[in-house]
Order: C-alpha cells, then structure tokens, then sequence
C-alpha cells in the first residue's frame, strides 16, 4: 500500500498530538512486509507519535542497542528469528525485559495467542488491523508503562512537562542539560524503585554508548545541584551498594 503525499498530510479526528513530544515515546516497528510497515508508520505517525522502523528481528536488535524505545510492535512471521523469538530473547535481557511489547500477526487463533502471550508480549493486535485500533491498544499500554498522555510527571512538588522538555519546581524552571533532563524522567517514572548503574547506563545512554559506571555519579550529582538551588536535592537517594532512586513520599525536611 503506497501512501500518496495529500494522504499523509491529513490528519484524522483520532490523533493525539500530545504524545508527540514524549521524552522516550519513540516506537519501534518490526515488519518485514514494507507496504505493512509503511501502514503501520503512516498510522502511528498520524496519530502523534515519533516512529521508527527496521525489516527482521536481528535489525531491531541492533536498534535496540541505542536508547530504548517506549514501546515494540512486533511482526510475527518474520525473516530469520522470528517474533516470537524476538520477544522471548527482549524479555531474557535485563536492560529490554520491561519493554512493553505487542504482537502484530494475521494468526488470530487462540492457541497462536497463548503462545504469543507466553513468549513475553502484552498485548496481541490481528491483521488485518483497525487504526483506531492500533493506535489505542498502543496508548493504553503506554499510559500502563508510566508514559502519560499528557506528558507530564509530578513528585515532590517537581513537574517534568516532556513536551517542552522543562523542569520546575514549585512553579520555578530548573535548568538541566539532556542528559540530566532524561536521568531525572526515567527516576521519577518508577518513584521508589532502585536503579542499580548498568541499567541507568542502558537506560539513558544507551548500550552501545562507551561510557563508564562512574558516568552515572558524574551525572545524579550535576542533577542534585542543580534541584539543590529549590531545596530539591534530596530527592534523588543514594541505594548503598546498587545505585539511585527517586524518593516517592514527601519529607519533612
């Protein structure tokens, strides 16, 4: 299905464009059919979201050894591993076993879902699909991952607008370079949970970025300075011999 340019510059009444933006709500694509890969892309991208596509298993593997994406859909009969395979091995992986996965398969029998379910996925869309469809089952499962619609996140009086890819607190603008801007997002994401370093280096940089552990402290401690100057520092917590969290429950300081 080859999309004309007056097709893709229109824009249905479903779209959400406040997705758009979303620090990390990139989605990634992995079809080997191209006119179902461009249906799929056109869809999503319509709909607000930031794209991007590869053609088998072994590509997205390769895709994924960069910053992680919000979300995978995932071909079943592919080209080599297939997607089932592919899900298995995202899930045995420390740093994509919590990527959010959906199945995207013209096998709709309840056994081939079982066994999709099995393998790792979350959530099972048959071809061929709705766009309506699609792109609700992908923002019901992003809202379920901690990526709000609205793109914002809000603890201890700190409010991060994704969007504009601004910080304040209590009303007043934090300055962050990029990379304290994404330590603090994907911190504040899972409030009270411990990030030991590798995954934070995963994470934020990216696997096949060369950096070292001692990159992450470099980097909590620009971004304790900076919340130091709103009373913020202490939201970001040393877990002695893993890593960092962000504090979930007010304090009295």
């Amino acid at each position: 299905m080859k999309l004309s340019h007056q097709e893709r510059s229109i824009r249905p009444q479903w779209a959400d464009p406040t997705f758009s933006a979303v620090a990390g709500s990139t989605i990634l694509v992995v079809e080997d059919e191209p006119d179902v890969r461009e249906l799929v892309v056109f869809t999503l991208e319509r709909a607000g979201f930031t794209v991007a596509a590869v053609g088998s298993a072994e590509a997205a593997v390769a895709r994924l050894d960069g910053p992680a994406p919000a979300l995978v859909i995932i071909d079943w009969m592919l080209p080599g591993m297939s997607g089932v395979d592919l899900a298995h091995r995202l899930r045995r992986e420390p740093q994509t076993r919590d990527l959010p996965l959906i199945m995207l398969t013209a096998r709709g029998e309840e056994a081939d879902k079982l066994k999709s379910f099995a393998s790792g996925i979350d959530d099972y869309v048959t071809k061929p699909f709705s766009p309506r469809e699609l792109v609700a089952r992908v923002k019901a499962l992003m809202r379920r991952a901690g990526f709000a619609a609205e793109g914002r996140i809000e603890g201890n009086g700190i409010e991060i607008d994704t969007a504009r890819h601004r910080v304040q607190v209590d009303g007043q603008t934090v300055r962050l370079g990029p990379t304290e801007f994404r330590l603090l997002e994907l911190l504040m994401r899972s409030p009270g949970r411990a990030f030991d370093r590798a995954t934070l280096l995963d994470r934020v940089w990216g696997r096949a970025a060369d950096v070292e552990d001692r990159t992450v402290d470099v980097h909590v401690l620009r971004l304790r300075r900076a919340l130091a100057a709103h009373g913020r520092d202490w939201v970001i917590e040393t877990v002695r011999g893993i890593g960092y969290r962000f504090v979930a429950v007010a304090r009295d300081r």
